[in-house]
C-alpha cells in the first residue's frame, strides 16, 4: 500500500508544478503587456505635449473707415398744420380718410354754405344799388360842372353835387368790399389742405358745429416729404462739425433702433446759434428727402453724422480687445501657430469693427473667439 500511495502522489506533484510555472508565465507576460502600453502611452504623451487650444481669427486689414458722430435724434415734421374753420357752421362733408396722404388743394372739409351765398347775393344787390347811385352822382356832376363854366349855377352848388358824387362813390367802395367779403366768406366753407402731408385723427367729426378760429382744430397736417432730425452733439465737437460743414455739406444717416431697412440719408442743414449751458450740447438739424417715408414725425432714431473718411486705417473685429488691468489687448497668432499677448491702442470703434491706432501691423492675425483659454504662448489651431 505505501509503494502505491508514493506511485500516485509522483505524478501529481509533477502536475502541480507544471501548472504553477504555466500561470505564473501568462500572469508575467500580462504584466508586461499592460506595463508597455501604459509605457508607450506616457512616451506618446510626452512626445506629444499639451492640446492646442481651438481659436477663430482674424487678419488685421487696412482700408478707409469714414470718422462718425454717434447721437439719438427726434424726427420732426417739415411741416405741420392745424386746420381749423374761418366761418362758423355746420360740416356737412369731409373729403378725406384719415391717416391718408392728402396732396395740396384737396378739399378737407366742407361748411354749410347756403347762409354765405345769400350773403353773397345780398352783398352782389347792394354793389350793383351803389353803383348805380356813383354812376348818377358822377353824370350830374359833370352837368353842373359844364353849368358852372357858363355861370348858370354858383360855386356852392357845384360843391354840393360833387360832394354828393364823391359820397356815392365812397358808397360804391363799401359796397364792393363788402362784396369781397361775402365772396371770401363762401370761399372759406370749402376748406383745402395747404400742404402735401398726412392729416392726422378728425377732432371735430361731420354733423357738428364749428366756430371760426377755435382754439380745437379740425385735423392736424404733418409734411413729412422732406423731413427733419434734430440731434445733439457735445459741445467739444463743435469745431470739428463747422469746421468740416465750411467745406461742404455733411452726410447724416438715421435708422430706427430695431430697424432691418436700410439707414435713411440725409444732409446736415442747421447748426444751433448757442450751446446749451444745461447739457454742454449744440443742437443740429438734419433734412432726408424720405421718399420711402422711413422716418415717422415723433420717432426716436439713431444718428450718424460722417465727419470725413480716415484713409489707410487699421481694423480688426471689436470682438478681437480685451481689456485687462493694463489697458486693452489682443492675442496675436504668430506663424508657429503660438499665441502672443500683445497690447493695443483703439481710437475708436465703428459699428463691430474696431479702428486701431498703435500695437499691430497690417496681415498680422488677431484672435476673435477663444480668448478666455489663452495665455502667452499658447498652442492654438484654427477652427472651422
Amino acid at each position: 500500500m505505501g509503494s502505491l500511495r508514493s506511485h500516485v502522489a509522483a505524478p501529481t506533484a509533477k502536475r502541480l508544478f507544471v501548472f504553477g510555472g504555466v500561470g505564473l508565465l501568462v500572469v508575467a507576460i500580462v504584466l508586461l503587456a499592460y506595463f508597455g502600453t501604459e509605457i508607450r502611452a506616457n512616451e506618446r504623451k510626452a512626445s506629444k505635449g499639451p492640446a492646442a487650444i481651438p481659436v477663430s481669427i482674424a487678419m488685421v486689414v487696412q482700408e478707409v473707415v469714414p470718422l462718425r458722430l454717434l447721437a439719438i435724434g427726434n424726427v420732426e415734421a417739415y411741416a405741420t398744420v392745424s386746420v381749423k374753420a374761418r366761418v362758423d357752421g355746420q360740416i356737412v362733408e369731409v373729403g378725406f380718410k384719415e391717416g391718408d396722404e392728402v396732396p395740396r388743394g384737396r378739399v378737407l372739409f366742407k361748411i354749410d354754405p347756403r347762409p354765405y351765398e345769400a350773403a353773397l347775393r345780398q352783398a352782389q344787390a347792394n354793389f350793383l344799388r351803389d353803383t348805380a347811385q356813383k354812376n348818377q352822382a358822377r353824370s350830374q356832376e359833370n352837368r353842373y360842372q359844364e353849368l358852372l363854366a357858363k355861370n348858370f349855377v354858383s360855386k356852392e352848388a357845384y360843391a354840393q353835387i360833387r360832394t354828393n358824387a364823391d359820397t356815392a362813390e365812397a358808397v360804391a367802395q363799401g359796397s364792393r368790399a363788402a362784396l369781397d367779403n361775402a365772396t371770401l366768406n363762401l370761399e372759406y366753407c370749402t376748406i383745402r389742405s395747404p400742404i402735401d402731408g398726412y392729416p392726422g385723427k378728425i377732432q371735430i367729426q361731420l354733423g357738428n358745429l364749428v366756430k371760426a378760429n377755435d382754439t380745437l382744430p379740425l385735423v392736424v397736417i404733418n409734411q413729412v416729404h422732406p423731413i427733419y432730425v434734430n440731434f445733439s452733439v457735445p459741445e467739444q465737437q463743435l469745431r470739428a462739425v463747422r469746421g468740416y460743414m465750411s467745406s461742404g455739406p455733411l452726410a447724416v444717416e438715421a435708422l430706427a433702433p430695431g430697424s432691418d431697412q436700410p439707414a435713411a440719408s440725409g444732409t446736415l442743414v442747421f447748426v444751433d446759434n448757442a450751446v446749451d449751458p444745461s447739457t454742454g450740447t449744440i443742437k443740429l438739424r438734419a433734412q432726408f428727402q424720405n421718399g420711402e417715408n422711413a422716418l415717422w414725425p415723433g420717432q426716436f432714431v439713431n444718428v450718424r453724422i460722417k465727419l470725413y473718411d480716415q484713409k489707410d486705417a487699421l481694423v480688426v473685429p471689436s470682438r478681437s480687445v480685451q481689456t485687462g488691468p493694463n489697458g486693452q489687448y489682443v492675442f496675436v497668432v504668430k506663424p508657429d501657430m503660438t499665441t502672443e499677448l500683445r497690447m493695443v491702442t483703439v481710437e475708436r470703434t465703428e459699428g463691430d469693427r474696431a479702428i486701431i491706432g498703435s500695437g499691430l501691423e497690417r496681415g498680422e492675425r488677431v484672435v476673435t473667439q477663444g480668448q478666455l483659454r489663452l495665455g502667452a504662448g499658447a498652442k492654438v489651431e484654427v477652427k472651422s
